[in-house]
């Protein structure tokens, strides 16, 4: 498992130790309207981090936790991920996932974030490209997608709920 650093974030794979700071950002209403209206409980989030620990066992790759490399400080989660998502048209590629905590929108971490992850993905998936879902109203992750050279190929329902799903050819940026 990979760690990654950047001028200002340290991301590590998701463990244990991320417990508290999962529940916090999933109690956030502010985090979590467009993927999760309502939350999660601490039993859904203690549910999600096994998912995302699996992930690199059975995948070797998955969620990282974004951390102020100074600090230590709680930013979000960057990750390349295989869900096995029932949907049409079916990713057939990794999918790239990210939140970041609300009091670090705006300050350039997401991006940050991302593009260290997409510069793993490239140089050690080696996958022709990577893909991600998005919901129409969700204008700063759209933004994001576009400023890190994801490109929209489908529009579909994802849940009873429409999405947006992006690809990424390798080593593509805006």
């Amino acid at each position: 498992m990979s760690r990654l650093t950047t001028a200002r974030l340290t991301l590590t794979p998701t463990s244990p130790d991320d417990y508290d700071d999962l529940v916090a950002l999933w109690s956030d209403e502010a985090f979590t309207r467009f993927i999760a209206p309502g939350g999660r409980s601490s039993e859904e989030v203690w549910m999600r981090l096994l998912r995302d620990i699996g992930q690199w066992s059975v995948r070797g790759y998955g969620n990282w936790t974004v951390r102020l490399a100074e600090t230590g400080d709680y930013v979000g989660s960057v990750g390349a991920l295989d869900f096995k998502r029932v949907l049409e048209p079916a990713f057939d590629a990794p999918e790239m996932g990210w939140g970041i905590a609300p009091r670090f929108h705006g300050t350039g971490m997401a991006i940050e974030a991302l593009e260290a992850a997409l510069g793993w993905c490239d140089t050690e998936l080696k996958a022709p490209r990577t893909v991600c879902m998005i919901d129409p109203g969700n204008a700063p992750s759209l933004l994001l997608a576009a400023r890190t050279g994801f490109r929209e190929y489908a529009r579909t329902t994802y849940k009873t709920k429409p999405v947006i799903l992006f690809e990424r050819p390798v080593g593509a940026t805006a």
